[in-house]
């Protein structure tokens, strides 16, 4: 199961919109598609939305053929632009953007815009077969985590759907199940757009790996009676602090996992870090229309006109992470030293 795919000048996209019920995948040629497909949650998971943007910067610099260099990058920078305001939270879309941007930038003294082409689309490959080689790295380190037979519970969805291959918090999964230390997963539904109940719990069963779905607010239940031993997510941003965004009700499962005493494990890529923020409080978070809470499935199931508050993502604070695992290997608390080694590594 692939989420992206890039073929003859041609990102493939699998609709997760439709998931579990229809497997669609969409034939994007031209960047605003991309760009939509971001904004409608067609792709999503923070690498794979980052992958997703640099093939749409390939696509749209592929229709400029005709201008000069200075142009060339102008209009190339103000795609970026707009594909930045698709999703604020998610730093690997930013991360890889500027990647992108920074491949262009050394080309400053070709005038050569079918070169510049080429070296984008070069720089869009290497990202999506870095993300393949993190998340394999990923999964072996957290699996080192789970020396016994565990049963986890997750929220949202950060599996294969979420990257370019194995996933992030469901790479893990996958990895510790392989070698006989995963006995069960409990996958919150995740509202108001169930990624859990849609997406992780499908992903789950896809691969053998025994899944039980339960409602949002039954996680609590599940970690009073000894249903579950530990917690294990993925992330959007993390700041310098260890602060993590993440899925709006993470920051809940956080505090019922603290106040039963099970560790709560995030898993994420280091481009999943924002190194220019000092904490939770710098990271802008997305609000979402209102239909997605008023309605399921299209029916209405509020009253017209009702307020709503629909933020995409809360910040669980770094006191209630118990350890962040990356491809560099597992950061534990004090978080501020850990990523600042985590700093100097990725440089």
């Amino acid at each position: 199961m692939r989420s992206i795919i890039w073929s003859n000048n041609c990102l493939t996209l699998l609709n997760q919109t439709l998931l579990p019920a229809k497997l669609e995948y969409i034939e994007c040629h031209d960047w605003q598609r991309v760009a939509e497909a971001i904004r409608r949650l067609e792709v999503r998971g923070a690498p794979a939305i980052g992958a997703a943007a640099a093939f749409a910067l390939v696509l749209g610099a592929g229709k400029l053929t005709e201008l000069a260099m200075p142009e060339f990058k102008e209009k190339v920078t103000q795609i970026a632009n707009i594909l930045r305001q698709t999703r604020p939270t998610a730093v690997n879309l930013f991360w890889a953007i500027n990647r992108m941007l920074t491949v262009l930038d050394q080309m400053a003294g070709n005038t050569d815009s079918n070169a510049a082409i080429t070296a984008l689309e070069q720089a869009a490959i290497a990202i999506a077969e870095q993300d393949k080689a993190v998340n394999e790295k990923m999964a072996v380190h957290g699996a080192s985590l789970f020396t016994k037979p565990t049963a986890v519970l997750t929220h949202c969805n950060a599996g294969a759907l979420a990257t370019v291959a194995i996933g992030t918090a469901l790479g893990v999964v996958c990895k510790a199940w392989e070698q006989g230390n995963i006995t069960q997963v409990f996958a919150d539904e995740t509202r108001p757009l169930l990624q859990g109940a849609r997406l992780t719990a499908w992903e789950l069963m896809q691969a053998g790996i025994p899944v039980t779905l339960i409602t949002d607010n039954m996680a609590g239940w599940i970690m009073k009676n000894n249903m579950v031993q530990a917690v294990i997510v993925g992330a959007d941003r993390i700041a310098l602090n260890g602060d993590v965004a993440n899925k709006i009700g993470t920051y809940s499962v956080a505090v019922l996992a603290k106040e039963h005493g099970i560790p709560f494990y995030v898993a994420a890529p280091s481009s999943t870090f924002d190194f220019t923020i000092h904490s939770g409080a710098d990271i802008p978070i997305e609000e979402r229309c209102a239909t997605e809470v008023t309605s399921l499935g299209g029916n209405c199931v509020a009253p017209q006109g009702v307020n709503v508050f629909n933020p995409a993502f809360d910040v669980t604070p770094n006191n209630l992470v118990a350890a962040i695992i990356t491809e560099y290997g597992i950061l534990r608390t004090p978080y501020n030293q850990a990523i600042n080694q985590l700093v100097q590594e990725c440089n």
